[in-house]
Parts: C-alpha cells; structure tokens; sequence
C-alpha cells in the first residue's frame, strides 16, 4: 500500500496525459508556452479570481506575493505555526518576522481571536493557511486585517478546490497562492504553483517579479526571481483539472467514510469541516495518543502513514519565535497522524486501514510512552493522553 497511488489517475488518463506532454515537445515551447496561459485561463474561470499567475511552485507563489507587498526587513507577518516550512520560510528569507497565532483546537486552522493582540506598527500583512484542505475563518481574519489596513494572503497550497461559504479557496483574499506539489488533490509532475489576486496593480507586479522583476526583456525595473512555470507541467494540470470535480467528490466519500468508521468505533478525533466548507482533504489527519508505537504496529502491518507537522513553525530552529505561547500547536504536533487516502482509494485498502488503526489504538492504549518538554531545537517527543484526542 502507498501513502498517495499517484500512480492509479496516471493510469487512468494515461492517453490524455501524454498527448498533452507530446503537444509541448512538438511545438518546443517548454518555458511560458500557451499551455501557461490556457491554464491561467481556466483557473480563474474555476476560481473567480480576476487574476492567476502559473508560478514554479508553491513556495515561490509565497515569496513572490510577499515581494509584491514589498515585505522587507523589519517588517511583521502573522500567521499560523502549524503548518509546513515554507509558510515562515518565505517571510523570513525576506528579512521579516513571522508572528505566530495559535490554532483553533478543533479546525486546527488560524484563530482570528489571537490575531489582533499581536498586531504592531510593524505589522503588515497575514497569511493565513487553509491547513489540510479546508479554509480558515476568512470573513474574520479579512475584517480584522481591513480594521487595521493590512492585507491577507491565503495559504491556499492544500485547498485548491475547497470551498468557504460557496466561495472558492483562492479568492477570498486580496491574495492567494497554491501549491501544484506531486501529492496534492492537484498535482503536476513536478514542481509548480500559482498567485490568485482581484487587483490589477497587484497582478501586474507579480507577473514581472516571477521573471527577474522584468518589464521587457533584458529591462528591469524591480528585483524578482526566476518563478515561472514550465510549459509541460501547465499541460498536465489542465488535463488533470479535467477529473478534478470528479476526484474532489471521491476523497470526501472516502473521508467520510474514514470518519465514520472511526467514530463509530470512538477512536478519532479529526479536524472539525465547518458546515460552511468544503474540503479537499489534501491529508486524512487523527488526533492519537502515543502516536510513535500506532505508527510502528502501522508499519509491521505494510500501512504507511505520516505526520504533519511534528514540530510547528514558533518552535523551528531556523523560524523560531515563542514570544507567544501556542499551546495547540504544540498539542497538534505532538499527536497528528496522516492515513492513506486518495481518489483511487478502494473500500477494502480503508477498511484494511481502519481495522489496524483501531487495533494498533487498543494495544498502545493499554502501554504508557514517556513525556518530555518541548524545545525549539529538538522534535518533540509525544506525551501520553488518557484517551485518543
């Protein structure tokens, strides 16, 4: 069993995969080809978003919305340590200092509640991840950030195609950026993101600064970097935009079913969807007590599964800041555990998951895993619970 089976919608569109691959190595446009602004097309059709920029990936899709803001040193960005590296990477390459904002305890996204306490004259911006799929609290988080004249960037690497409130991830801020990673519900195969924003000031300055902060060529007018996407790899999302729809609707059955069997049992604890969302349940995540020996009897078992994020982002060495405490970032990291889910996943592949997830929890509930503090140098250990969270 594979954590992902990118393999199985590879199969499944193998023919349209590859003449679209071919189409590009016919016409040799491997850099800004059509292909690029087809995409770009079709993904503010899907969206709603006025503007879309096809960007090298996710990671650059950040840095390059922080460069348009004109982030710089000395500047403040808040945003949620729960979440993957890049998030406070990205504002501190740029000399600027993530603030950290604990999470909600049970959608583990952005709490708008922590959010205005830590706003300075520094302050410039949030950035506020949709984590695991599902939107954060945007109609909060962009109220406070209008309050103070600040701008939202939403994380959106693992929710294209979530929605909030029967609007699309991606347009819900004066920004947005996505991740087009391998594993995520829409993925290249490669590297590869994009920027979402309503303003034409903001589209047009992204736009030069994915390619050198250029005006024409060889005329430069701003520094950028180089962030655009290849040609093949914008073929290969509009294919795969194509079974998107289709592929959204299979991981939210096969979620749900996760869930249900799992509650039924009274062993889960996952993120709560708000009524108003739609996930793209980019992971499967439970709440575990001694998550190390579930993991271990797992494995014994040929069950991959995985952990985002073992140590948050307030408590990384290269991004730490514990100015303010985020006790539910630290409870988060210490006992989420990602199972195996994909569109192509099949009942019996979740049922042989289910019934060995709920057995390894019967046995590691009846042993006791040692405790130990957290640190922003080391990875935290896991402390024991009186039952599954």
């Amino acid at each position: 069993m594979q954590f992902i089976n990118l393999d199985r919608q590879y199969k499944n569109i193998k023919k349209e995969i590859q003449h679209a691959i071919n189409t590009v190595l016919e016409h040799g446009q491997y850099i800004l080809g059509p292909e690029v602004d087809e995409l770009e097309i079709e993904l503010s059709r899907r969206t709603k978003s006025k503007h879309v920029i096809g960007v090298s990936s996710g990671s650059d899709a950040l840095l390059i919305a922080l460069l348009a803001l004109d982030i710089r040193p000395g500047d403040e960005v808040i945003t949620t340590p729960f979440s993957f590296i890049a998030t406070a990477e990205m504002i501190s390459v740029l000399g600027a200092k993530p603030v950290y904002a604990d999470v909600e305890s049970d959608t583990f996204n952005l709490n708008p509640q922590n959010i205005e306490p830590l706003i300075t004259k520094n302050t410039k911006a949030i950035v506020a991840v949709s984590i695991f799929g599902q939107c954060a609290n945007m109609d909060q988080i962009n109220a406070i950030a209008e309050e103070y004249n600040l701008t939202v960037i939403e994380d959106a690497a693992q929710s294209f195609g979530a929605t909030y409130k029967g609007r699309s991830s991606c347009a819900l801020t004066q920004i947005a950026i996505t991740s087009f990673y391998p594993s995520k519900p829409l993925g290249a195969y490669g590297d590869g993101g994009a920027c979402f924003t309503r303003c034409d000031e903001l589209a047009e300055r992204m736009r030069k600064i994915r390619i050198h902060g250029q005006d024409q060529p060889y005329l430069h007018s701003r520094l950028g970097i180089n962030g655009r996407l290849d040609t093949i790899q914008a073929a290969i999302l509009l294919t795969k935009l194509k079974v998107l729809t289709l592929d959204l609707e299979k991981r939210r059955q096969a979620a749900n079913y996760y869930t249900q069997q799992l509650n039924n049992a009274g062993f889960a604890e996952t993120p709560r969807i708000e009524k108003h969302n739609t996930s793209t349940y980019a992971q499967y995540t439970v709440l575990v007590k001694n998550r190390q020996a579930v993991q271990q009897i797992l494995n014994t078992k040929g069950i991959p599964s995985a952990v985002f994020y073992p140590v948050p982002l307030n408590r990384q060495p290269a991004t730490h800041n514990d100015s303010t405490p985020c006790p539910n970032s630290d409870r988060l990291s210490e006992h989420v555990l990602s199972l195996p889910l994909c569109a192509y996943m099949t009942k019996e592949e979740q049922d042989h998951v289910i019934n060995h997830f709920i057995e390894a929890i019967s046995e590691t509930q009846k042993t006791k895993e040692p405790s130990c503090s957290l640190n922003p140098t080391h990875t935290p250990q896991h402390k024991s619970m009186q039952a599954p969270l």
